[in-house]
């Protein structure tokens, strides 16, 4: 697989990441993360068991986590993204639940219903499978509008109103949803408004030659097991909640707040895009990279961190215009233009 600049940003030059001697400058951190890095750590090895290559893709899944964000996977069949977001979810203790939409698919059949009880003579309400703290969604794009826009509140809120009533969600509550951009027959495009919600939408690409061989052999040697079997949970709901209160409170600098500002603000006014990034947009951007600089142990954020999350949280909120789209130029062309055109604070 590739690296995680030429997933964020696959047809511009890569990504400087901090110079070394930076990074092991001693410093004392505000606030402690080394309980955080380790969590971490300890979930990589876990998935490492049976996802070869992927750290890039498994990065942006625990920065999602951690960010309390919700997350699109796109990719072609068969690059492990149902596997990889269903492994994922069970180095969690918590519940999970696994929804796969289609056509036919109704909003009652996502979030419940209310059923009537013949001996109270009372309708009582039957959550749905939404109710649980990990939910995969395969294939979001086969299930139409009505369906969809099921989702609306429960991702925005984590909560479901059904007849009046307000149900919330149990804590942590993530969203994993996979599509195919390839496969086109049979499927409904997402509305602006639901890609909104997510905050991250990560592009997986097909692995390396050398990956792939390596792929081959895990298969070859793990025979019967099952690939959720060799995985074990390594994160409390509890210790999560903890880890995320911390990210929260990591520092960020005015000079960088108004770096994310003017850099959101530059996508509604640029001539090649149809449509820019909304406030929500730049709101993600800041959390991703509070979480990126968290799980690198750093306790504020840095110009790198707004970098790593700016193509993964405003590739599928900006629109490219119709002419510049039949030129051939992309989403990320025109954020890098953008990226290159703001002055980086010192």
């Amino acid at each position: 697989m590739e690296n995680e600049e030429s997933i964020n940003n696959p047809s511009s030059e890569p990504i400087q990441s901090i110079p070394e001697q930076h990074q092991k400058l001693d410093f004392e951190n505000r606030i402690q993360l080394g309980e955080l890095q380790e969590a971490v750590a300890q979930l990589k090895s876990e998935l490492a068991k049976v996802i070869i290559g992927q750290q890039d893709f498994i990065e942006l899944l625990i920065v999602s986590l951690l960010a309390d964000g919700h997350v699109l996977i796109e990719g072609v069949p068969g690059i492990a993204k149902t596997v990889t977001a269903k492994l994922f979810a069970k180095t969690l203790k918590t519940a999970f639940n696994r929804i796969q939409f289609t056509p036919d698919l109704m909003p009652s059949d996502v979030l419940g219903t209310s059923v009537l009880n013949m001996k109270s003579g009372d309708f009582e309400f039957k959550k749905g499978p939404v109710f649980s703290n990990m939910v995969l969604i395969d294939e979001i794009n086969r299930a139409p509008a009505k369906t969809q826009a099921a989702l609306f509140e429960v991702m925005e809120e984590k909560q479901v109103t059904i007849d009046g009533i307000r149900y919330p969600m149990e804590p942590p509550f993530m969203v994993l949803a996979t599509q195919n951009p390839v496969e086109q027959e049979g499927t409904y495009a997402l509305p602006e408004a639901q890609l909104d919600r997510f905050l991250f939408k990560i592009n997986v690409a097909y692995p390396s030659i050398e990956e792939e061989i390596e792929i081959l052999k895990s298969h070859h040697e793990r025979k019967a097991i099952k690939a959720i079997e060799m995985i074990t949970p390594v994160i409390t709901p509890e210790k999560l909640m903890e880890f995320k209160n911390k990210t929260q409170e990591v520092i960020i600098e005015d000079k960088i707040i108004g770096y994310i500002a003017e850099i959101v603000t530059k996508t509604r006014t640029h001539p090649h895009l149809y449509l820019g990034g909304s406030p929500r947009a730049s709101i993600a951007i800041m959390n991703a990279s509070k979480a990126f600089a968290a799980i690198n142990g750093r306790d504020f954020v840095t110009p790198e961190d707004i970098k790593k999350s700016l193509f993964p949280v405003l590739r599928h909120r900006v629109i490219l215009a119709p002419e510049r789209e039949m030129e051939g130029m992309t989403t990320e062309n025109v954020l890098e233009m953008i990226l290159q055109s703001v002055e980086i604070p010192r």
